[in-house]
């Protein structure tokens, strides 16, 4: 079988998909998180490279042109542009990593048809807990911006998930059982998650 080497790990907003791949990448030296490209300007201690690739409006216009961002989505809300920033990621599987990208349902089906990636949706244990996830991690966040959330997390769940290659439950508090489907999984796909 030939070793895989890229992980679309998704989920809404709170579900814990930030951890999972956080954790995998601290017991897994070989493992890297996919750097993607943005129009939005750098927030205070982030780094060019490191967060994102902060490009100007006519530079991402450019790169899409060129075939340097594979895909890509424009937020309205925020008249924000994202994208997969291939050389971020050519870079990454030359050197033979395991590269992790947290994207929507469009940008899982671009690099599964395109680089073979597993495709991995983590599910919350309910949405009433999720919603209670979102609440604590901004407690300022206004109720408007909260339903907003809690809209897309639903239609996350009930018709983006299944189009997904797994579902994973991360039960509130017991993150570890999380991350060690998440292994497993990813050793029965051929992925080398060796030191």
């Amino acid at each position: 079988m030939q070793l895989k080497q890229v992980v679309v790990i998704a989920g809404p907003s709170g579900s814990g998909k930030n951890a999972v791949i956080d954790e995998i990448i601290k017991i897994c030296p070989r493992c890297e998180r996919l750097v993607t490209a943005t129009t939005r300007a750098p927030r205070v201690g982030e780094i060019n490279g490191v967060d994102y690739h902060f490009l100007k409006r006519d530079e991402f216009d450019r790169a899409l042109a060129s075939g340097d961002i594979l895909e890509h989505r424009y937020v309205s809300s925020l008249d924000t542009h994202y994208g997969v920033y291939k050389p971020d990621l050519e870079s990454r599987l030359t050197l033979g990593q395991v590269v992790f990208a947290h994207l929507d349902i469009i940008g899982a089906r671009y690099l599964k048809e395109h680089y073979n990636a597993t495709t991995i949706f983590i599910m919350p244990d309910s949405l009433e807990i999720l919603e209670s996830r979102v609440r604590g991690r901004n407690h300022d966040m206004p109720e408007e911006e909260v339903q907003k959330r809690m809209a897309i997390a639903r239609t996350e769940v009930t018709e983006h998930a299944p189009k997904y290659d797994y579902r994973v439950l991360n039960i509130n508090g017991k993150l570890d059982q999380t991350i060690a489907q998440v292994v497993e999984i990813l050793k029965k796909e051929g992925y080398d998650l060796s030191p």
